[in-house]
């Protein structure tokens, strides 16, 4: 199956189904003489670990990381680092009754159309589950980023129609939803109880922030910054939009108020706006990097929808079984891991931009 592969000079190649013995990643690129072990990387794999609250779904997974390979006495050795996580609470039986049905909203159809035979079991590689290897690489990812002073900040910015109106970032850690406004995350429980109670779901909205970028990171043309974060991003099952900085908002501005103008102060240039999000011409432009995901509701919903059979026939489905009403708040981690991954990989592609960086790296 192609497709599971991202990255060029920081490469991670995910795997696994959602109801296999395990899913995992193999991280190619990482840098010898980094900093890390199974911690590292199950501090972000905790975050979004399924069966925490109830606005998410009741699977009970410890999605403990396991590194077989790539560390040696706490630190990287520049081989291939391999991840493994396995599944221990698989209830296969409940998607039995949906081995000939195409659910709405998934990915059944399409999987049925491509190869002709599809895994039923939560979706297969079309499951939620697959992200444990994106959060894994994102994880061994921020760590390198940290050690260069870049520094990432991502959270729910709205569920449903519930909109954040202040950030305080000790906030997100303090409610189940990853809001950083206490009175909005409130407000977004009470909805999503009301989901709960109809047997329905939500969508939302995921922000993230990278600050400590330096200017001139990425590639002109195809290979835009934006352009492959976009497409990190987009490649994350439940997202279905990306904007940067004022994003959609900037088809109703006008030149005068959209320009970021450039000044010059004791610690260099700076912009005294940021609308443009952090990227121009498809590079960094040394402000912070804004970026907001559009994630869709839940498909797996209680409510009886009409489908049809893989032989063409019309029937309803009621889908069984434990699912999200929400997958914002566990899906911000994977947003923060993709823009991580795809950062590491622009940072070691434009190591070799100008002579004299090859230099400098040459005779260090």
């Amino acid at each position: 199956m192609g497709g599971s592969i991202w990255g060029r000079y920081f490469r991670l190649s995910t795997w696994g189904e959602s109801h296999g013995k395990a899913l995992g990643v193999v991280i190619d690129g990482c840098p010898a003489g980094l900093s890390l072990c199974e911690k590292d990387i199950q501090i972000y794999l905790d975050r979004r670990r399924p069966g925490t609250s109830k606005y998410t779904t009741r699977r009970s997974e410890t999605d403990r990381a396991e590194i077989l390979s790539g560390v040696f006495q706490g630190k990287t050795c520049g081989t291939p680092i391999s991840v493994l996580v396995r599944n221990t609470d698989q209830h296969s039986g409940d998607y039995s009754d949906l081995a000939a049905v195409y659910r709405p909203g998934h990915a059944d159809y399409g999987y049925d159309a491509k190869f002709g035979i599809r895994d039923y079991r939560g979706g297969g590689r079309s499951s939620g589950r697959e992200t444990i290897g994106r959060v894994a690489g994102g994880a061994v990812a921020a760590s390198i980023l940290k050690e260069l002073g870049i520094t990432l900040f991502a959270y729910t910015s709205a569920i449903g129609p519930v909109h954040i109106s202040e950030v305080h970032p000790e906030e997100v850690e303090n409610n189940p939803l990853c809001m950083p406004d206490a009175a909005a995350a409130q407000q977004a429980a009470l909805f999503l109880d009301t989901c709960i109670k109809n047997r329905d779901s939500a969508g939302g909205i995921i922000t993230c922030i990278v600050s400590g970028l330096p200017a001139g990171l990425g590639e002109p043309v195809f290979d835009k910054l934006d352009a492959e974060l976009a497409k990190a991003v987009l490649s994350i099952g439940a997202v279905k939009g990306v904007e940067f900085g004022d994003g959609f908002a900037s088809a109703l501005s006008f030149g005068s108020s959209n320009n970021d103008a450039f000044r010059s102060g004791p610690e260099g240039m700076y912009k005294e706006s940021n609308h443009a999000g952090g990227i121009l011409g498809g590079l960094s432009d040394g402000s912070s990097l804004i970026l907001r995901a559009a994630v869709k509701p839940t498909p797996s919903i209680g409510i009886l929808q009409h489908t049809v059979t893989a032989s063409g026939e019309n029937t309803t489905l009621q889908i069984k079984g434990r699912h999200d009403p929400v997958i914002v708040p566990r899906a911000v981690v994977v947003v923060e891991s993709m823009v991580a991954v795809t950062l590491v990989d622009a940072l070691l592609a434009g190591m070799g931009s100008r002579m004299d960086y090859l230099k400098t790296i040459f005779h260090q």
